[in-house]
């Protein structure tokens, strides 16, 4: 296949060459003085092959991408572009395919794309970018971090601090991490300021504080005009319940960065955990007043005092906001916390029902509820939500999924079911009650209600992944005779819909271990386990570890989850099944 260079499609391409083809292919039928053998032959016979530009299977293969990515088939828009690309070594190319991919809502094809357009602009910084975004949203900081180093290895300017801060605070585990940082401080020719923040970011989050303390003080010495230094300093002594060392660091930052907003917050959180309350307020006040007074600004204030109860200075701060007609929903929603904290009931439950709908209106419902039936008002509470359903169709589902948990709560399981089979007996349809029905079900060891509940969601909805996954997880781990097919099939269409949930991961490696292929079970059961670490999903791994004679990696994997998980009752039934497997003969 020929191969050479193509410039940048910037447009899409035009259509001339097809229409040359019709008229051509037209002219063949004018009389002439041709014989038919001469009509027939090829006249490119005897040409030379293409060595440069595009031949007719790469024109055909772009025509093809073009027209389909302007009808909105992405995914073949992105195939078409990827195989020419492939075919040239063309990245221009394979950027347009990236950019194709992108609209096609197909993550594994858009990793495709960009892995594609990097290996042919290597030099590039946009494909490690992206490469870098889709790894973070699938929860793989290692790669995330790698791009970004390559990046900068290439003289990129990529930012770690931010970076690692997302990755801590997702809770992605700093050891990988930090060994990587380390080698990247190793690599560099002169000290890179925000990788050695980074750095000791990940130092302290691994519990290295003393290295991460020695580094930082290394920094302030050579870069003590770095406000970002102050911050982390600031921020690493209050982790550590240091508050006068976070007040000394937050003062030598606002030095640096006179009235530098982030320093006056850690400066205010730190007075606020000596008790020095009427220090706090004033530096919460000249922040406000630096800064407009803004809404946002105002609620993460008042939560500063409420980490530390100091309730009258939280409501003076959260008061001025609900006279607004853009009130924001979560200062009704600390206002009724307040409220009902100081034993004010219909106070509290006046300012929980004045959440709009939005993200905090369940949770001020839920609140509301809770708090009547603390009071032994359950009616209260159930006539509360059953007026709250009537006031906010939109939520109906929601409230009566609440007010059904709220019962279990309360040991009134009956009243729980009555409800649920009220609800449903009007609305048949409604998948949230019924497939809550069905777990209920399932808890109560009825397979029959459980299944034929989840039967009726398939039927309204054969796209519902969590239905497909539930039943077909329930057949496998039941280890039911003659069903384990029926369950593979159903979890493999819910895996064809989300094929990235680490819960139908774990389904698609249990019954497959279920039909006895521990091998093929285990690469699922890895990723189900890196991506949603849960006791469950560590017996089924450790199970199949065990079963495949990888002993040591199953005993190591039992020992982290017994530190990670204080409740494990899959792990200590495993446990009782394969006693063999703790060493130590404890299941504690």
């Amino acid at each position: 296949m020929p191969r050479g260079t193509l410039p940048r499609i910037t447009r899409p391409l035009s259509l001339v060459p097809l229409a040359l083809a019709s008229l051509l292919a037209g002219c063949q039928a004018l009389p002439g003085g041709s014989s038919a053998a001469e009509a027939t032959a090829d006249p490119m016979a005897a040409a030379p092959p293409v060595t440069r530009g595009l031949d007719a299977d790469s024109l055909s293969g772009l025509l093809v991408a073009e027209l389909a990515g302007q009808r909105g088939d992405y995914p073949r828009a992105t195939r078409g572009f990827l195989d020419v690309a492939e075919r040239y070594d063309a990245a221009a190319l394979a950027e347009r395919a990236t950019l194709a991919a992108r609209f096609s809502e197909d993550a594994g094809l858009l990793e495709e794309a960009a892995r594609r357009w990097q290996s042919l602009a290597p030099q590039s910084d946009a494909p490690a970018r992206l490469l870098s975004s889709l790894a973070i949203q699938r929860g793989d900081w290692n790669t995330a971090l790698e791009q970004r180093l390559s990046a900068i290895a290439r003289g990129a300017r990529e930012e770690l601090t931010g970076f690692v801060e997302g990755a801590l605070e997702a809770g992605a585990d700093p050891a990988p991490l930090l060994t990587r940082m380390r080698k990247h401080l190793a690599s560099l020719d002169e000290p890179r300021y925000d990788s050695e923040l980074a750095t000791a970011l990940l130092e302290a989050a691994a519990g290295e504080r003393t290295a991460a303390e020695q580094r930082l003080t290394r920094l302030a010495r050579t870069a003590p005009e770095q406000p970002e230094l102050w911050q982390i300093r600031a921020r690493l002594a209050l982790e550590a319940d240091a508050p006068s060392q976070a007040r000394s660091a937050a003062r030598l930052g606002l030095e640096v960065a006179p009235g530098d907003p982030r320093l006056m917050l850690l400066l205010a959180r730190a007075e606020i955990r000596l008790g020095r309350i009427e220090a706090a307020e004033a530096t919460t006040n000249a922040l406000l007043d630096d800064h407009g007074d803004d809404p946002e600004l105002r609620l993460g204030l008042a939560r500063l005092f409420l980490e530390k109860e100091h309730l009258p200075q939280a409501r003076r701060l959260l008061l001025p906001l609900v006279g607004d007609d853009e009130a924001p929903p979560l200062a009704f929603l600390l206002l009724g916390a307040i409220a009902e904290d100081e034993g004010e009931v219909d106070n509290a439950l006046l300012y929980y029902r004045q959440v709009p709908e939005s993200e905090q209106f369940l949770s001020a419902r839920l609140s509301a509820a809770r708090m009547l039936i603390d009071e032994d008002r359950m009616l209260d509470a159930r006539a509360f939500l059953r007026l709250e359903r009537l006031r906010h169709e939109a939520y109906r589902s929601e409230l009566v999924s609440l007010e059904v948990e709220l019962l279990d709560e309360a040991g009134l399981e009956e009243q729980a079911d009555a409800l649920l089979d009220s609800e449903l007996s009007q609305h048949p349809d409604d998948e949230r009650l019924r497939y809550q029905r069905a777990m209920r079900a399932f808890a109560d060891n009825d397979l029959a209600a459980m299944e034929s509940d989840l039967r009726h969601i398939i039927e309204q909805d054969p796209e519902n992944a969590n239905a497909l996954n539930a039943l077909g997880y329930t057949l496998a781990d039941l280890d039911l005779e003659g069903r384990l097919e029926e369950a593979r099939e159903l979890i493999e269409r819910a895996h064809a819909l989300e094929p990235d949930n680490p819960a139908i991961l774990d389904s698609l490696g249990w019954v497959l271990y279920r039909q006895g292929n521990p091998e093929d079970a285990l690469p699922w059961l890895e990723r189900a386990w890196s991506a949603m670490p849960d006791q469950e999903v560590a017996a089924h791994l450790i199970e199949v570890l065990w079963v495949l004679g990888e002993e040591a990696r199953a005993r190591e994997l039992l020992q982290e989850a017994r530190q990670r998980f204080d409740e494990r009752p899959r792990i200590d039934e495993l446990l009782q099944r394969y006693p063999e497997l703790d060493a130590t003969g404890s299941v504690d």
